[in-house]
């Protein structure tokens, strides 16, 4: 049974940073595309950030030079490093992976900006 779960989310200051984790069981996160969606109240969820085979990154235009994708392949593990934090961060956050023939989502992990 693949199992994802997110961790490290939690109130920060405007500014601060905090770093989200995507772990994975019953799967191996490499062999997947690695997605961080966010969903904030009454909106849709938006695409954050995307680790793709082959090494490709991509960022919404809203987070680029704020936040990072990586991965950790011996933790079967992918974070999302946020940093300069703004109210407008506040949602709860998804991690996603996805290949042909299976797709996979975390529970969520709620990340609140305020002062």
């Amino acid at each position: 049974q693949v199992q994802l779960v997110e961790s490290g989310g939690g109130l920060v200051q405007p500014g601060g940073s905090l770093r989200l984790s995507c772990a994975a069981s019953g799967t191996i996160l490499s062999m997947y595309h690695v997605y961080w969606f966010r969903q904030a109240p009454g909106n849709q969820r938006e695409l954050v950030a995307a680790s793709l085979l082959g090494s490709f990154t991509n960022y919404a235009d809203s987070v680029k030079g704020r936040f990072t994708i990586s991965r950790d392949n011996a933790k079967n593990t992918v974070h999302l490093q946020m940093n300069n934090l703004k109210p407008e961060d506040t949602a709860v956050y998804y991690c996603n992976a996805h290949r042909t023939g299976g797709t996979y989502w975390g529970q969520g992990t709620q990340v609140t900006v305020s002062s």
